[in-house]
């Protein structure tokens, strides 16, 4: 199973020379933890989530207003691709010690993200398939017919 099954199409964007307090303003409007930063081409240069906000600005006490993305985004984010399997998307997380992954073309646009919290809801799910499977082929349950 690949990451095209389940990564998010609509991914919240900023800019690397907007005010870290337009992004999260946008953050809150749009309720979601991260931004993807990106260039002119579309291309993932950075990645800007809340806990990054939290360290890297009030944390050391910088002016939201005057700071900018780039200055406390982390850059030059691993990326996955649509056809990268869901497996090694989530060993890439775990190595990494991130929570969510940009995912590119071919081309290297952004096309989505994937994050953790996808991957776990779509392996809950199908581990109840799992479990429904089970119990409708168990002794017991066929006792019951």
């Amino acid at each position: 199973m690949t990451i095209s099954r389940i990564c998010q199409r609509e991914v919240e964007l900023a800019e690397a020379d907007e005010s870290v307090q337009a992004a999260a303003q946008r953050m809150g409007a749009r309720s979601v933890g991260t931004l993807i930063v990106v260039n002119a081409k579309q291309e993932p240069i950075g990645i800007l989530t809340d806990r990054d906000l939290a360290t890297r600005v009030v944390g050391q006490g910088k002016d939201p207003v005057r700071t900018l993305v780039r200055d406390v985004m982390t850059p030059q984010p691993k990326t996955v691709t649509e056809k990268t399997p869901i497996e090694d998307a989530l060993a890439r997380m775990r190595a990494l010690g991130v929570r969510r992954l940009p995912v590119v073309g071919p081309d290297k646009r952004l096309i989505g993200i994937i994050s953790l919290d996808d991957i776990l809801s779509m392996l809950a799910e199908e581990f109840r398939q799992v479990g429904r499977l089970l119990d409708s082929t168990s002794p017991r349950s066929l006792a019951q017919d």
